[in-house]
C-alpha cells in the first residue's frame, strides 16, 4: 500500500528547500526528526480541508478497516469523541430527534465529560456491575425508562482494565429503541484485524473513536475517527469540519506520517503476525496463572495481574518490575495492567514471567471493596465547568458542587462529575485513593452558603 504523505515529507526533506515557513526549526536537527516535521506548505494537503495526499492516505485507511469513513486525529481520540458526539447532535437535528441526553456508562474517559460541557449535554449514567460491565438489558430499560429518548448511547469498549460489554447485544437493543451507539474504542483499534474482527463498528456502532497510538505503531496523539456505513453522506461530508471544532490548526505532520506509514504496516502481513503474537500473549497468561497470580479476563493484547492475592499491592509488583527494567502500563492498589503488542518480542514476555516467578507469595491482603456513588446533578455539566471556582481541601468538599471530575488514574469510574453534589461517600472516596484537593463551584467554604443536595 502506498504511503503519499510520508513520500511527499521525505522528498520535500531531501530537496533541501529553504524554509521561509513555519515551524521554527527549520528543519535543523537538535532532536533529530525536525527534517521531517513540516506544516500545510503546497503540496503537503491540510488534515482538515483535505484534497490530496492526506485525503488519498485516509482513503487507504478506509479501505483498510472497510467502514463507511476512517479520519485521521493528531489530537488523540479524546478529540475524535468529541466530534462524535458533535456529528451525532447534527445527525439526530436532521431527523427532528434532537435532545441533550446521552445515555452514557458511567466508567468513562475525561474528554467525554469535557465534550458534555463543550456541547452543552446531559449524561444520564449506566453504572457497571460487579465485573465492571454494562449488561443490554440494563440500557433496554433505561431506555425504556427514559421519558425522552436520548441523543445517543455512549459506551468505553475495551476500558483500561480490557474490559467489553456484549457490544453487540448492546447495538441491537439501541437499534431496537432507534438510538445511535457511539463506542470510546481508544484501546481497540487493533480489534478489526484479530480472525474474527471485535471492532465496536462491525458489532454495530454508529461511529467510534479509536486511539490509533495505543495498541498500533504510531506515534502518541494519532487517532482514529470511525464510521460506519450507516452514517448519511451530507453527516459524513461534516465530519472535518466536526474535527477541526476540537483540534489544532497545526496538526503534526510527524503524527501524520505515522498514521500513513501505518496503512503500509497494517497491509503488510499485520493480520497474520497480530494472530501469532495473540498466541504468545495467551501462552504468557496462563504461566502466570500456573505460578499462581491472578490473571483476569481482558482484551487479547493486554496482562492484567491481581497483585492483593500474592500478599502485594500493584504499585510494590510494579517496582520489582522496573528494579528488572520493565514498565507497566498501571499499578493499582491490587492489580497491575501490561500492555502489549506485536511489537514486544517473545523474549521481553519471557523475562516478565522470570521475573514475576521470583517474586515470593506472601499472605493475602484484603482487596478494597468501594462502591461509587449514584451522585445526584445539580449543575449542567456546562454550568458547572465555566462558573467560577476554587480549589478546596478534599475533605471538606461535602456539600459543595464539583467544578472539575474527579476521575482516577486509570479513566475508571468517576467519583465525581462536573455539576454533581458531593456528599460524605465521595468524601470518603477522595480519602481512600488519596485525592486532597478538589475544584468546586465558588458558592461553598468558611462564610458562604453551601448547596443542599
Amino acid at each position: 500500500m502506498d504511503t503519499p504523505v510520508a513520500d511527499f515529507v521525505r522528498r520535500y526533506h531531501k530537496a533541501g528547500s529553504v524554509r521561509f515557513h513555519m515551524p521554527g526549526h527549520k528543519g535543523i536537527p537538535c532532536l533529530g526528526c525536525e527534517g521531517l516535521d513540516i506544516t500545510e506548505i503546497a503540496g503537503a494537503d491540510a488534515l482538515f480541508q483535505a484534497e490530496g495526499i492526506i485525503r488519498e492516505s485516509e482513503r487507504n485507511a478506509t479501505v483498510l478497516f472497510g467502514f463507511g469513513r476512517t479520519l485521521y486525529s493528531a489530537g488523540g481520540a479524546s478529540q475524535c469523541i468529541k466530534a462524535m458526539l458533535y456529528l451525532t447532535m447534527l445527525y439526530q437535528a436532521e431527523r427532528k430527534k434532537t435532545s441533550r441526553y446521552v445515555l452514557a456508562a458511567r466508567n468513562t474517559h475525561v474528554s467525554f465529560i469535557q465534550a458534555c460541557g463543550l456541547l452543552d449535554l446531559l449524561p444520564e449514567w449506566l453504572y457497571p456491575g460487579d465485573e465492571g460491565i454494562i449488561e443490554p438489558g440494563t440500557v433496554g430499560d433505561m431506555l425504556a425508562r427514559m421519558t425522552e429518548k436520548p441523543l445517543a448511547v455512549y459506551l468505553v469498549a475495551p476500558d483500561y482494565f480490557g474490559r467489553s460489554p456484549d457490544t453487540r447485544g448492546i447495538a441491537a437493543v439501541c437499534s431496537r429503541y432507534d438510538v445511535p451507539l457511539l463506542v470510546d474504542n481508544a484501546h481497540g483499534a487493533y480489534l478489526k484485524f484479530l480472525p474474527e474482527s471485535r471492532h465496536p463498528v462491525d458489532l454495530g456502532a454508529f461511529m467510534s473513536a479509536d486511539s490509533a497510538h495505543k495498541t498500533l505503531p504510531v506515534l502518541t496523539g494519532g487517532a482514529y475517527l470511525q464510521l460506519s456505513k450507516r452514517v448519511p453522506e451530507e453527516i459524513a461530508a461534516a465530519a472535518k469540519g466536526a474535527l477541526a471544532l476540537f483540534g489544532s490548526t497545526s496538526p503534526s505532520y510527524l503524527i501524520l506520517q505515522s498514521l500513513d506509514l501505518c496503512n503500509a504496516y497494517l497491509a503488510g502481513g499485520y493480520r497474520e503476525k497480530l494472530a501469532g503474537f495473540v498466541g504468545e500473549v495467551e501462552n504468557t497468561k496462563a504461566r502466570l496463572e500456573r505460578m499462581g497470580w491472578q490473571v483476569s479476563p481482558s482484551d487479547p493484547l493486554r496482562i492484567v495481574v491481581g497483585t492483593a492475592q500474592a500478599g502485594y499491592t500493584g504499585a510494590e509488583v510494579a517496582a520489582r518490575l522496573r528494579d528488572e527494567g520493565i514498565e507497566p502500563e498501571f499499578a493499582g492498589p491490587s492489580e497491575i495492567v501490561l500492555m502489549t503488542t506485536p511489537e514486544n518480542t517473545p523474549e521481553q514476555l519471557d523475562r516478565l514471567c522470570r521475573v514475576m516467578a521470583g517474586l515470593p507469595r506472601l499472605a493475602p491482603r484484603e482487596r478494597p471493596a468501594l462502591s461509587f456513588p449514584q451522585n445526584q446533578r445539580v449543575m449542567s455539566p456546562r454550568e458547572a465547568m465555566l462558573a467560577p471556582r476554587e480549589i478546596i481541601s478534599a475533605g471538606a468538599a461535602a456539600g459543595q458542587v464539583s467544578a472539575m471530575p474527579v476521575i482516577l488514574c486509570p479513566p475508571g469510574v468517576p467519583v465525581v462529575v462536573s455539576g454533581e453534589f458531593i456528599d460524605e461517600s465521595c468524601v470518603a472516596l477522595f480519602g481512600a485513593y488519596g485525592i486532597e484537593t478538589v475544584e468546586v463551584v465558588a458558592c461553598g467554604g468558611p462564610g458562604k452558603p453551601t448547596f443542599r443536595a
